[in-house]
């Protein structure tokens, strides 16, 4: 009697494991089939991937263009005791490394935008070069600075870093801010 009790007994646990086990399989099943039909959520969430990472590049862009502004990097990488030569190669080498640094955000910016960076990591390396050859060879890393900084001051093309600004700044309000 013994014996046909613990059977009893162990066939209603079975019973109920496996009752449990189908209600899991129903409850997964169900849950499968609810988060089939909600994917709108999910895909809003994905369109708005692209709109953080464009705001970024935005983000990223006026930080490289801060970065190359001639006032800015000349303050940075200025170094005492060194030639003109030095300097130029030092400036003209930051330019280069801050923009290679950056090159990928040229995909999530028009073109215009990307145009106009470009535009002043020219401009800029052709000033420094232009400046370099005016000044006689004994002539010192500050001596160029110094010219730079003047023209940068007294001439509108020097703030160019500015003009990019303003195109950066107003490109991602009328892109991703409406």
């Amino acid at each position: 009697m013994l014996i046909i009790f613990a059977q009893k007994k162990l066939d209603t646990f079975n019973l109920i494991i496996i009752s449990a086990v189908i209600l899991l399989l129903i409850v997964f099943i169900a849950y499968g089939l609810f988060s089939k039909n909600k994917k709108e959520p999910i895909a809003s969430t994905n369109d708005q991937l692209p709109r953080q990472m464009q705001m970024m590049a935005y983000e990223r862009l006026t930080i490289l263009v801060d970065r190359i502004a001639l006032p800015n990097l000349i303050a940075r990488v200025s170094v005492p005791g060194i030639t003109a030569q030095e300097m130029q190669a030092l400036l003209i080498q930051n330019i280069k490394e801050e923009f290679s640094h950056n090159i990928t955000q040229q995909l999530y910016v028009s073109a215009d935008a990307w145009t106009a960076v470009k535009n002043l990591k020219e401009q800029n390396i052709l000033l420094i070069h232009q400046y370099g050859k005016t000044l006689p060879p004994q002539a010192t890393g500050l001596d160029l600075n110094k010219n730079l900084l003047d023209y940068c001051m007294k001439n509108k093309k020097g703030a160019l870093h500015e003009v990019v600004n303003e195109v950066l700044n107003f490109e991602m309000k009328k892109n991703l801010l409406g």
